[in-house]
């Protein structure tokens, strides 16, 4: 069986990125692969997303692809995480459970950031694995979408063996982050960053880029997500930049159909506001073209259900990120 490929999802909060990540799973799953998108924030975004149940520390079927193919859905949390490792690595079972109940697990992935980075990379380096080796802890992925923290902490997240190396130098942990930093790097795995038109995003996205290359993990697309189609004409958009389209223009309009002259004002001042805010986009736009990576944009839709996400995972698709 093929190597797991990995799809890494960030972004600025509010840029969608939970959105972008099930629509990527979906459309993955239409080509008829086996999916599985998982979520480490512990915020139950999938489930909501989704409308389904919330999910456990379990891989749980959540959605079937037009093309046959199958999404299932996981949530990852540390705690949790670390009680497998514990099991899987040093048998202790019992034991281990112990050390949760008196919050000797979460006192250790609070003082050791890195540590809980392991953990949550770890179970998807150990679920990537299965596609070469069989595993009974559950069906083996074509590919893995990853629903990642925010784009200020991707790298640290990913990178995890420069995040354990003042902790461990050597040993299991180290060992284990090791092989997930190098499954990080590979071929099989992209970095895909979430970004809105507008400037706080767009430069988060592009330190992002950079800072992803520095450590040398590879970037995927920048999906431009959010996206405002033109509600006026060229035409309309040139006579408001120049002021050719002025109150009086518009009152005479608005009499001519019937509708109130005193509304002229406001009908401009909502126009000009409309074409500024256009103007802000395609500058951004244009930042992101400076940038050598590919983009595809996605619309904003009105409310988000099963119909949109399809139609967002179909313009996914066609940009090239399935």
């Amino acid at each position: 069986m093929t190597q797991t490929a990995l799809h890494v999802v960030t972004g600025k909060g509010g840029t969608g990125k939970t959105t972008v990540a099930v629509a990527l799973a979906l459309a993955l799953a239409d080509q008829g692969q086996q999916v599985l998108v998982c979520e480490v924030e512990d915020r139950q975004g999938i489930a909501q997303l989704l409308d389904v149940a919330p999910l456990p520390y379990e891989e749980r079927k959540v959605a079937t692809g037009l093309g046959g193919g199958q999404v299932f859905a996981l949530a990852i949390d540390p705690e949790s995480a670390l009680l497998e490792y514990l099991e899987i690595f040093y048998r202790l079972g019992r034991a281990g459970k112990a050390l949760d109940k008196f919050g000797v697990i979460d006192f250790a992935t609070t003082i050791a950031p890195g540590v809980r980075d392991v953990l949550l990379t770890g179970k998807i380096y150990e679920i990537a694995r299965r596609a070469a080796k069989p595993s009974p802890a559950g069906p083996a992925y074509d590919a893995i979408v990853v629903d990642a923290p925010p784009t200020g902490r991707i790298t640290r997240f990913l990178n995890v063996s420069t995040q354990v190396a003042g902790l461990a130098k050597m040993g299991p942990i180290r060992k284990q982050a090791d092989a997930i930093t190098a499954m990080m790097r590979s071929a099989a795995t992209q970095v895909h960053l979430v970004t809105v038109l507008e400037e706080m995003p767009v430069q988060e996205t592009l330190d992002g880029v950079a800072e992803l290359r520095a450590a040398e993990l590879p970037v995927g697309h920048i999906v431009v997500n959010l996206v405002q189609e033109s509600l006026i004409s060229a035409g309309t958009a040139a006579a408001l930049a120049s002021g050719e389209l002025d109150t009086g223009a518009v009152a005479a309009v608005l009499a001519e159909a019937g509708l109130p002259e005193p509304a002229a004002p406001l009908l401009l001042a909502q126009g000009e506001g409309h074409l500024e805010r256009h103007q802000l986009q395609e500058s951004q736009r244009s930042l992101l073209a400076e940038n050598d990576v590919d983009t595809v944009e996605l619309p904003r839709l009105d409310g988000m259900d099963l119909g949109g996400l399809m139609d967002l995972a179909g313009r996914l698709r066609e940009g090239g990120l399935a």
